[in-house]
């Protein structure tokens, strides 16, 4: 019996991973919207996603490891992105009196400072991260990102099913 193939969910997820960064990049060179550096650690994990999901397409393992590897590998940088969008929401959704003060620009951290103490600044959060620039039938653009990362996240779900059927088949 013919193992159930991954290509076609991983392609999915890579074709919403490009609409995503589309959406990104409209709306930072188009709408002329910034990313605060939360937004660049979110397209981070996007684009990473985006490779998994593609490496998982382009392979197609039948293999029950390769398709648990994909997966998890996928549930991590989606997982990754929906917490860092998570954390960017919840900064938002801070009073005013309790938001961060602004820090220095990420490419100035990125310069000056060792990478594992850029991200603690980033996730930690500063003032430009809790401005609502814009904002989607009443929802903010970290939180379309949310709904993103946890649509995306089914894909790598995905993975691990076809794995945990293909074992079924043969036992």
């Amino acid at each position: 019996m013919k193992t159930p193939s991954i290509r076609s969910a991983a392609l999915l997820g890579v074709v919403f991973c490009i609409f995503m960064m589309a959406v990104a990049l409209g709306l930072e060179h188009i709408g002329g919207y910034e990313p605060c550096p939360l937004c660049v650690f979110q397209r981070v994990a996007v684009i990473a996603t985006g490779v998994v999901l593609l490496i998982a397409a382009v392979h197609d393992p039948a293999s029950r490891g390769g398709k648990v590897i994909y997966g998890v590998l996928g549930l991590l940088t989606a997982g990754a992105g929906a917490f860092i969008a998570g954390r960017h929401v919840w900064l938002q959704s801070l009073p005013a009196d309790e938001v961060p003060t602004c820090g220095p620009g990420l490419d100035y951290m990125i310069d000056i400072l060792p990478m594992q103490e850029v991200v603690a600044m980033v996730l930690t959060g500063s003032g430009e991260c809790a401005e609502i620039d814009f904002s989607l039938l009443g929802l903010s653009l970290p939180a379309w990102t949310l709904i993103g990362f946890a649509l995306l996240l089914l894909i790598p779900l995905r993975m691990i099913v076809l794995a945990r059927q293909r074992a079924m088949l043969f036992s």
